[in-house]
């Protein structure tokens, strides 16, 4: 299955601190989907405990609760780090001594 057909978007790239409140309104097979999508690429165990306790409070009466977000306001498409700018990017680091000959400080 494409991460497209999932039923949450972004899934792959939706940060672990939000995956609970995320996958809330999912039913059981829905979440059964997100789990063996996971297991079978990225298999990382906080996102398998969060979707097997999610579908463990469903099995024990739990309900679906709120609404499948359209799209993830914490995933931006095409940028790296989101809020990133030059204005707030670090100051400009020098290469180390070792790799520059130029540098006087380099022994010779």
């Amino acid at each position: 299955m494409t991460s497209d057909a999932l039923p949450l978007p972004d899934f792959d790239h939706l940060p672990l601190g939000n995956l609970a409140e995320h996958v809330r309104p999912l039913d059981r097979d829905q979440l059964q989907t997100l789990l063996d999508h996971e297991r079978g690429h990225g298999d990382r165990l906080p996102v398998v405990q969060v979707l097997t306790s999610r579908i463990a409070a469903l099995d024990a009466g739990a309900e679906p609760t709120g609404t499948v977000p359209e799209h993830l306001p914490e995933v931006q498409q095409g940028t790296t780090s989101p809020g990133v700018t030059p204005a707030t990017s670090g100051p400009v680091v020098n290469p180390p001594s070792h790799g520059d000959p130029t540098n006087p400080a380099q022994p010779r």
